[in-house]
Parts: structure tokens; sequence; C-alpha cells
């Protein structure tokens, strides 16, 4: 909706009159002062208020043909008041804020976590939605573009790959959320405007943070996709990463102090050092931390977008930042509790390093092999087996095979039950998502303080493709690299079967205890392979 020139022309003739009427009230105004001065002094005033009418330039139709139609600053003006949108947007946030609250509540369980996904998703729709209402708002077209851009293949992407490519996923959108805070900060920061002190020194922190988890994602999606199948570890690593973080901070303190003023080059070796520092932090990361790593990099993530929010004055950005950075730090402490390590070792020490060290504790025992079909009759005949599954089942996508032998030994009147241990697999929750992904109840799922103490009681431990999580070296061994962290007490079963590949250790680089024990019997295979043998011996013999 644009003005006419009519319109234009009434609104130049109102401000006319209204000008006549002020330069009477001055005229008015000087005869008063100058009566008043001449009164008190003696002396006359020597000023002049001209109210002569013929000076004010006239317009008419002959000399607006030139003025071009003036665009209104916001369509929503034209029906509602800049006030009453402001109210709209912000009790919009507010209840986006609270859906994400509500989703990432419902996401702690199982059971109402796909409930939890879609109030959250419907969150996010809503602040996106009423974002296109800022009053100042432009750019529609080249936000509609990027929209498309992101949520075609977004949506491709969510339908075709398959669940045992979801800690990858999950990885490049950790990475996706980190660029996005990190390229706001750049803006803010390279637009020349004056910020105050508060404002900028968040730009800089969501800079360097959203920096560093974009390019620290990158680096674990291409570990977890096997782009890169070493971890790169040299000599003083450590220390070159303190020089490039100290660096980085004294370049971002340059940035807060000079402001506009600060110069390009001091901005772009800012951005490409902290982008290296991802990926310098992530390199020596090996398989068997990935759990930590993303779920750091969430928090990381999440804390840059809330920092970011405070820039921007979007309070649906800075709830929503601050509460996945609140719960993904909750749950990298839960995962390094798990792992037997501290927050401040993931962070400052070469985590992922210690593969390389080697228990003292001699191997005792043998690796005692066994046949499908004699492990089909044991597990037949047991009142109870618990089923350990482990990053082996992931990559076998063996999940289904193992519900089906679940079903025919449930009908056998055999209790069955899943043991989970928190960093089982490449990504948090990931055995539980498979396990899902095929149709395991949920009351048959149980995490390690859950089911550890049910161990001794059980007939049968069927451990599939887990390995470190079930190590008891872990107990026993001061010098070994997983020394502290719990396990599940899959030893203490009276029968363990451990479905693997080959005889190969670890992440951890460890040789298994478990395995050489009297009470196992390895089933050597692919673990969908033998989930199907075990299936049609089980049945067969019923």
């Amino acid at each position: 909706m644009s003005t006419t020139k009519e319109q234009l022309e009434g609104a130049v003739v109102n401000t006319e009159h209204s000008l006549l009427k002020t330069q009477q009230d001055l005229k008015v105004l000087k005869d008063l002062t100058g009566q008043y001065i001449q009164e008190t002094t003696g002396t006359a005033p020597n000023f002049q208020v001209q109210a002569n009418a013929a000076e004010i330039p006239k317009v008419t139709t002959e000399n607006t043909q030139s003025i071009q139609t003036v665009p209104t600053t916001h369509a929503l003006n034209q029906w509602i008041s800049p006030m009453w949108q402001n109210l709209i947007i912000e009790t919009s946030y507010f209840i986006a804020a609270m859906l994400f609250i509500i989703g990432l509540k419902r996401m702690s369980s199982p059971v109402t976590a796909r409930v939890g996904i879609v109030w959250a998703g419907i969150g996010m729709v809503v602040a996106t939605l009423v974002t296109f209402g800022y009053p100042d708002m432009s750019n529609y077209q080249l936000i509609l573009i990027a929209i498309i851009v992101g949520a075609v293949p977004a949506f491709w992407f969510a339908k075709k790959v398959p669940v045992v490519a979801m800690p990858q996923m999950i990885a490049l959108y950790n990475g996706m959320g980190g660029g996005a805070a990190a390229a706001i900060a750049a803006v803010e920061l390279a637009r020349g405007v004056t910020h105050s002190t508060t404002v900028q020194t968040l730009a800089v922190l969501g800079a360097i943070i959203g920096s560093i988890s974009f390019s620290g994602s990158l680096i674990a999606f291409a570990k977890l996709q096997e782009l890169m199948k070493k971890s790169l570890i040299f000599k003083n690593q450590q220390l070159i990463n303190l020089i490039m973080l100290v660096t980085i901070l004294l370049l971002g303190l340059v940035i807060i102090i000079q402001g506009p003023q600060v110069m390009p080059t001091v901005m772009i070796l800012f951005f490409v050092l902290a982008l290296a520092f991802g990926i310098m932090m992530t390199l020596p990361i090996g398989g068997a931390d990935m759990p930590v790593v993303i779920s750091l990099y969430n928090a990381l993530t999440g804390l840059a977008v809330g920092f970011e929010g405070f820039v921007l004055h979007n309070n649906a950005m800075i709830i929503a930042g601050t509460v996945v950075g609140a719960s993904g730090t909750l749950l990298t402490q839960l995962m390094a509790k798990a792992m037997n390590r501290s927050i401040g070792n993931v962070l400052f020490s070469g985590f992922g390093a210690t593969a390389g060290e080697v228990s003292t504790e001699e191997v005792k025992g043998s690796l005692k092999p066994i046949d499908a079909q004699d492990a089909a009759v044991m597990m037949m005949y047991a009142k109870q087996v618990v089923i350990v599954p482990g990053y082996g089942m992931a990559v076998a996508q063996a999940q289904h095979k193992i519900w089906e032998l679940t079903k025919a030994l449930q009908e056998r009147d055999v209790v069955v039950k899943f043991a989970i241990h928190p960093v089982a697999g490449r990504m948090p929750g990931h055995m539980n998502v498979l396990l899902a992904e095929a149709g395991v109840p949920y009351d048959l799922i149980f995490d390690l303080d859950e089911i550890n103490a049910e161990f001794e009681q059980t007939d049968v431990a069927l451990v599939i493709g887990a390995n470190d999580v079930v190590n008891p070296i872990a107990r026993s061994d001061p010098n070994s690299p997983i020394y502290g962290m719990p396990i599940l007490n899959a030893d203490k079963a009276k029968n363990v079967i451990v479905i693997k590949r080959g005889r190969g250790t670890g992440f951890a680089g460890i040789e298994n205890h478990l395995f050489y024990m009297d009470n196992t019997r390895m089933l050597y295979g692919d673990g969908q392979k033998m989930g199907a043998e075990l299936l049609q011996n089980v049945k067969s013999l019923s």
C-alpha cells in the first residue's frame, strides 16, 4: 500500500497552515516581549519575525510530478498498532518457549519422547512464523528461500537416513545450530554499529562458542560417518590448543574494546582461529567418546544461541538457547560420569588419547566358542535372559532380529530384559532409539542402575556388540584406561553369550576380560545373521 500524490499535497497544505499559525503566535510573543524590554530598559528591541505567508513555498500539482510514492514501513501497521504488534510477538515467543520446555521434559522418557518432539516442533513453527511480524522486518524473499533450503533437505534426510546413522545426523545438525549462531555474531560485529560493552561481549562469546561447535561437530560427523577413520594425535597438541585458545580470547578482547573501528583482518583471523580450534579440539577424540562429544557440542550450540539472543534482543532465542545449553550441559555431565571422567578432563585433556594405554592385569582363561544351536538351547531353558546391546548391534542392524528372538523366548515363558549402558553406541540414547525403532516395549528396557542387581539371578546374559561397557577390568585394574567406569555386571550372570564379529578389542584398545571367563561363550559372526540363526533354532526346537 502506498501514499498517493493527492494525499501528499493535503499533508503539505496542512503543514503550511500549521506553520502560519506558529508564525502568528511568534509575532504576538515578539510584540509582548518587545514591550516588556522597552518598559524595563528604555531601549527598543532589534529583532524581526517574518510572518509573510508568501515566503512559504506552495505545493501544487505541477511541482509534485517528480515526487515518488512512499512505501509504508510494514503492512501490519495499517491494521495493528506497533504496541499491539510487539505484545503479540513477545506473547508468541513466550508460548514457543513454553512449548520448547514442555517438549524437552517429555523427551526425558521414552514413553513420551515422540510427543515431546512434536510439541517442540510446534514451538519452533510458532517462533518462526511470528518473526515475520516484526515492524522493521524486510528481505522476506531471502528469508523464505533460506527456510526452503534448510527445511526441504532436512525433511528428506529425516525420512531417508537409517536409524543407525542418527548419530551422524545429530552431530551435523548440532554443527548447523552453532554455525548459525556464529554467523549472527559475524553480521552484528561487522556491520559497523556501536553496541554496549555487554552486547559486544556476548556477541564475541557467541561467535567463539558457535564457531567451535560448528567445526567440531563437522569433524565428529566425519568420524561417525567413517570419513575419518583415525584420531590425529601429535606432540604438544594440547599446548598448541591452549595457545590458540588464548589468542582467540585476546582477539575477542580487541574486538570488544575497538568495536566498529576494529580492523577487518583482526575479525577474519578471530573467526578462522575459532573454527580451527574446534577442529583441533575434536581430532584426537575416538569413537568411544562420541556420546560425550555430541552432548558437549549440543550444550555449546545452545549457549551460543542464547548469547546471540541477547544481542538481537530476541527472547525466544534466549530461552531456547538457555534451555538447550542447560540440558546439554547436564547430559554431558551424566555421560562423563558414566565414563568415570570429569568435565575438566573432557575439556582440557587429550581425551581419546588414552586408547594407547595398556592394562597391566594379565588375561586369564581362553576364548571358548559356541554354535547358534547350543546358544539357543541355553536360552530356551533359562528363566531369565538379559540382553546387552552395543554399537555392534547398530552396525549390523540386528535390532529387529533380536526383538523377534525376544518374542520367541517369551512364548516359552522366559523373562527377557534389555540392559542399556549410558554410553553404549555413538550418541546418548543410541540403543534406546534402535530398540524403539524395532518395537521393543519401553517396560523391557532398563538402565545400568536398575538392572545391575539382577545379573546374579540371570541365567543367560546375551551381549551383542557391546565391549568396554561390560569389561570387568574396569573394577579391578587401576592401570586400565577404563578403570572406575561403571559397567554392566554381565560377568556375574550364570552364563554369558557374546555375539562378536571377530577377536578385536573395544574402543578403549584393551582386551575384554569378560570374553575369557569360564562362564562366557563366544558366538562369532555378524549380529543380524547370528540373531536370525538363534531365532531359527529357538523356533525349530520348540
